[in-house]
């Protein structure tokens, strides 16, 4: 490869040596701020208008406007309404948003410019109930602009805007109306209005008492954003619902820089929310504008022609150029021929003087070095690992379990990866399996699927041993499921079947994964599931064919009690500060007492809001229990598995009470299984 790159590119020389006989003056474009300048602009405009959010009008408003947590649209009304007060009959500490379903282009990346918009929207704040009228009624409502349609944020003081599971660079920006006043957040009073960018605090705050506005009053109130993206300046006006040219005088208008607060696509909306106290918040219309600047360039390739623009200068000859002193064409053809000769000679003969040099090292281990494709996984030198984590340094710490602990780190090449350090203390109770661990670390690295986490490689160094994994800055499921925030319907279903894909396919291999559970689930950027952490691989050949079946079983049994953590949002034990009643600490205990019921509509995440297909919830909470039965009274496979959650076939019947034995072997005679995990096998 390396040989025929620079064959490629001395090629690409000898064009262009060949075409100076045609063009006298070469003129080298490559520029990136040139480019910029040569570019042609063009606006982007994205514009949609809601007269009303009323389902009966507008049919199409349930695709358009995604709801998050608690809201709902209210056909009485006709407005997108947070909290929703049909679904619960307390809604203190509640938050819901309400995003227009498509992302909307914010910024150019190139030029850091942030879009121009303007929007329009009428709102009313209810206090829900009379004893609330003394106590300053709920938190309040915002206008939104987010990295993503599937975050719901805290409730009481924070909006619904932010949650714990944001990180610390959060791109986001808020206008709220704030109708209670919390002295930590630097709130004035119970009635103004706030910019917030990436942060609850407030960095400008409009005092709206003293333009003789009262948010909470129950009027319908009317309010008008500007943003010029290219003068930097933002434009706030407050008026009544039936105003429809702006108010003379906006209660803000000052420079305002949004672009380290942007990515280049957003989705905007609302969010509201209620602490102790309770307040509705209705947005009845809604209407949004943006106006974006992006550039048309000439496509530029990393290669040797695209770096080589040739443009023709027109220019008559002068008095000091003759015809005479410039040697022939002919020649300078000849010259750069025998130049590219002599260097392809050069370059076929350091080529396989490197190749004869490569074969003659041989690993510590007694393999040859080849060359490796790029995502090979391949073995890391100690100090390599330890450059990228900082020496493992405890600001790059991940976690930590029983086997060890977890490390971000950044390679030479600028990959981010994760690194799985084996402690001393389970090397030393696994020493005479050393070599075994090692050898299943390369059989599974081998294993290639969408949905099982890529391993880039390992390393021994004397007595350690260590892993190296793609990294997912998006963490693991758990911190999404269990969290602040809450994720939509659809996304948990496409976590549970990339799942059930992922350890399809190591069943498939006659491997194992042997250590299930919501950590050890991690989501990329675009939020697919990957299933990684894995225990110790158990390879059927080498192994007892009993002890094989155990551990797939065990999987299918541990992928049941997966399904029921995320569709019910709990953790499969919960502690009794988490969970009230006794009996529903356990959660696949609490899990059959319903089915035993046929209550099991109780199980589903009511923080998902309206927008979750019922039947759909409970058909695969009934695939999650089956799952959990004895291999011998109806277990699936995996295979069995993803074509129930991909078709339409019906699922098998459960029984009506709950099986004597959840298990699939008895632990006092294999010690395979304790509570819900199943433990390293012992060959």
């Amino acid at each position: 490869m390396y040989s025929f790159y620079h064959i490629l590119c001395l090629l690409c020389l000898l064009n262009v040596l060949a075409s100076i006989g045609k063009h006298k003056h070469p003129v080298l474009v490559h520029s990136a701020s040139e480019e910029r300048l040569s570019a042609n602009s063009i606006n982007v405009t994205k514009h949609f208008s809601f007269p009303d959010f009323s389902l009966s009008n507008n049919p199409r408003i349930i695709h358009d406007v995604k709801l998050l947590g608690s809201a709902n649209f209210s056909e009485e009304k006709g407005a997108l309404q947070i909290p929703n007060e049909s679904q619960v009959t307390d809604i203190r500490q509640q938050a819901g948003r309400g995003i227009y379903s498509f992302p909307i282009r914010l910024l150019d990346p190139q030029t850091r410019t942030p879009a121009s918009f303007e929007t329009t929207f009428t709102f009313q704040l209810n206090n829900s109930t009379i004893s609330d009228q003394n106590y300053g009624g709920g938190s309040g409502l915002t206008f939104i602009i987010v990295p993503d349609e599937f975050t719901v944020g805290r409730p009481g003081p924070w909006l619904a805007m932010l949650n714990d599971a944001c990180e610390d660079n959060y791109k986001a920006v808020a206008i709220e109306f704030d109708t209670r006043m919390n002295p930590e957040f630097g709130d004035p009073n119970d009635n103004h209005v706030g910019i917030n960018l990436g942060s609850i605090v407030s960095t400008k705050i409009i005092n709206v008492s003293d333009v003789g506005v009262s948010l909470k009053d129950g009027f319908v109130h009317r309010a008008w954003i500007n943003y010029d993206g290219l003068q930097r300046r933002m434009d706030i006006r407050l008026g009544v619902a039936n105003q429809e040219d702006y108010p003379s005088k906006p209660i803000f208008s000052e420079s305002l820089d949004l672009s380290p607060f942007l990515n280049e696509y957003m989705f905007v909306g609302f969010s509201a929310s209620t602490g102790n106290h309770t307040q509705i918040h209705n947005i009845l219309s809604w209407n949004f504008t943006s106006t974006s600047q992006a550039f048309l360039r000439f496509p530029s390739a990393e290669t040797c022609q695209g770096k080589i623009f040739l443009q023709n200068v027109s220019s008559a000859p002068t008095e000091a150029s003759s015809p005479k002193a410039e040697p022939p064409r002919s020649f300078l053809i000849f010259v750069a021929v025998v130049a590219l000769a002599l260097a392809i000679l050069l370059v076929f003969y350091f080529s396989n003087k490197r190749k004869k040099v490569a074969a003659s090292n041989i690993l510590a281990e007694g393999e040859i070095h080849r060359p490796r494709p790029p995502n090979k996984p391949r073995r890391f030198t100690f100090s390599e690992i330890s450059t990228a984590t900082r020496s493992f340094s405890e600001l790059e710490l991940l976690g930590r379990d029983s086997k060890g602990e977890y490390y971000r780190g950044k390679l030479a090449n600028g990959c981010q990866v994760a690194v799985k350090k084996f402690s001393a203390q389970f090397l030393s109770s696994h020493g005479s399996d050393k070599k075994r661990l090692l050898k299943e670390i390369d059989v599974i690295s081998k294993v290639r699927h969408p949905n099982l986490i890529p391993i880039r490689g390992w390393c021994k160094d004397n007595h350690e041993i260590l892993v190296v994994y793609d990294f997912f800055p998006n963490g693991s499921l758990d911190k999404w499921l269990f969290g602040a925030g809450v994720l939509p319907w659809t996304r948990r279903l496409k976590v549970i079947k990339d799942i059930a894909d992922g350890l399809n396919c190591l069943h498939l291999k006659r491997l194992a994964h042997k250590n299930l559970k919501c950590s050890s689930v991690f989501l990329d950027v675009n939020f697919r599931a990957v299933l990684g952490d894995f225990g110790i691989v158990l390879l059927e050949a080498e192994s007892k064919q009993f002890e094989s079946a155990i551990c797939q079983g065990v999987d299918v049994f541990e992928f049941g009690v997966f399904v029921l953590e995320v569709v019910s949002g709990r953790r499969r034990v919960e502690t009794q500060t988490e969970q009230g009643n006794p009996q529903e600490r356990n959660m696949l205990d609490f899990a059959w007492s319903l089915q035993e019921n046929d209550d099991k509509v109780k199980l589903v995440d009511k923080r998902m809001g309206s927008l979750i297909n019922l039947e759909q919830a409970i058909r695969v909470l009934e695939i999650g229990l089956l799952c959990t039965l004895n291999e011998n009274k109806g277990r699936p496979s995996m295979e069995q598995v993803v074509e129930l959650l991909n078709t339409d076939r019906p699922v098998p019947e459960l029984p009506r009470t709950r099986p004597v034995a959840l298990f699939p072997y008895s632990s006092a005679n294999t010690g395979l299984c304790n509570t819900y995990s199943c433990a390293a096998l012992k060959l």
